[in-house]
């Protein structure tokens, strides 16, 4: 079981004190973000794509080769990367080239992301955004897994005898997750070529996503990677905790009531009954987070966001270090106690070399 955070980069004023961040500060602070990730023992940093303000990841594999060369151990992912709107010839040669520089600690989310200007900025219609995002992905698959690569689609010119440079890091693509709040053709995608599907669950409630990783699961099972309960899931979640739950409402209440996705709408106490955002004590948390696999089956993977809606870095960093101290460690041992030996566990590199050597193995003895 992997546990992380993940970052949308959103740049928004602090209201308690009505101070807006630079975009400098901001982007500093993302950085601080994961390089305290990797002090309290988490294993997943992952940043967003935004390509309009209030947002600034603009280029995520600037930042995260940056943070690769500072830290030893983090897993350095995406939380979303545009499939429908960048070349995925050139997702295809940064996310390798980043692959290389982290010594394989590299993984992706692919999405559509949220903001629907973004197709024209790029060149494409928001309407072909499912058929975008298949065939895009499609051509990624193969440039990964080919040498030497011919292809003809419907969105951008073809390719011939097109080899994509440099090679993934020993023969390795870096795994691909399949995100989604929505669409149950990207579940499907995911489950046809075997990857994980990420559902961000920090929203809706329960029973849409549950919905959602059941069709996958199932999808999964149907095209004979594994049963369904071997599927890799990986689940978002929102936190904010105090030692005593009364202090993080308080402290949290106002964050929640300007943010700009969900403020000026449903209560704080509303918005935790109906989907999974606990603000309350470390324990809480625990509580609440082990819920999630009774609702949707052992996964693997653990996102929480922690530093949006203009709290300030400090806060954020205080955070983490409860997070790190006085619940992962917890959820980790509680999780491990209930994982079946068959469920697998989260893919690293070094678990896809030697599931590829393996194979090759077993198809070399077969001859």
């Amino acid at each position: 079981m992997q546990f992380g955070i993940f970052s949308v980069g959103d740049v928004t004023p602090d209201p308690t004190n009505g101070r807006t961040p630079t975009e400098h500060e901001r982007i500093k602070a993302m950085v601080a973000i994961a390089l305290k990730a990797e002090e309290v023992g988490l294993d997943v940093f992952a940043t967003g794509e935004h390509h309009n303000p209030p947002f600034v990841p603009s280029s995520p594999t600037t930042m995260l080769g940056y943070i690769a060369a500072r830290t030893e151990r983090l897993i350095l992912s995406t939380a979303t990367t545009l499939i429908t709107t960048n070349d995925p010839v050139k997702i295809a040669e940064d996310y390798a080239m980043l692959q290389h520089l982290a010594d394989g600690r590299v993984d992706l989310m692919l999405g559509r992301g949220n903001t629907a200007p973004v197709y024209p900025w790029f060149g494409k219609d928001i309407r072909d955004g499912i058929s975008l995002a298949i065939e895009n992905y499609h051509l990624l698959h193969r440039l990964w897994r080919e040498d030497v690569v011919d292809w003809e689609g419907r969105h951008r010119t073809p390719l011939q005898g097109f080899t994509s440079t440099p090679r993934p890091l020993d023969g390795v693509p870096p795994f691909v997750w399949h995100g989604s709040i929505r669409s149950p053709e990207i579940a499907e995608q995911a489950a046809y070529y075997g990857d994980g599907f990420f559902a961000n669950n920090i929203f809706w409630p329960k029973e849409h996503f549950q919905r959602l990783i059941g069709l996958y699961r199932r999808r999964y099972e149907h095209y004979g990677h594994g049963s369904a309960d071997q599927a890799i899931v990986g689940l978002g979640g929102q936190v904010f905790m105090r030692k005593n739950s009364q202090d993080a409402v308080r402290e949290f209440r106002p964050y929640f009531d300007n943010a700009p996705v969900y403020g000026h709408g449903p209560s704080l106490e509303d918005f935790m009954a109906q989907t999974p955002l606990t603000v309350g004590s470390p324990q809480q948390v625990i509580d609440r987070t082990m819920k999630f696999r009774e609702y949707f089956g052992d996964y693997q993977r653990q996102l929480f966001l922690m530093d949006h809606a203009g709290l300030p870095l400090k806060t954020v960093l205080e955070q983490l270090d409860i997070l790190g101290e006085e619940v992962v460690p917890v959820l980790r041992k509680e999780f491990a106690a209930l994982r079946p030996a068959h469920v697998p566990e989260a893919p690293t590199h070094a678990s896809l070399v030697a599931a590829a050597r393996a194979k090759a193995d077993e198809a070399e003895a077969a001859r």
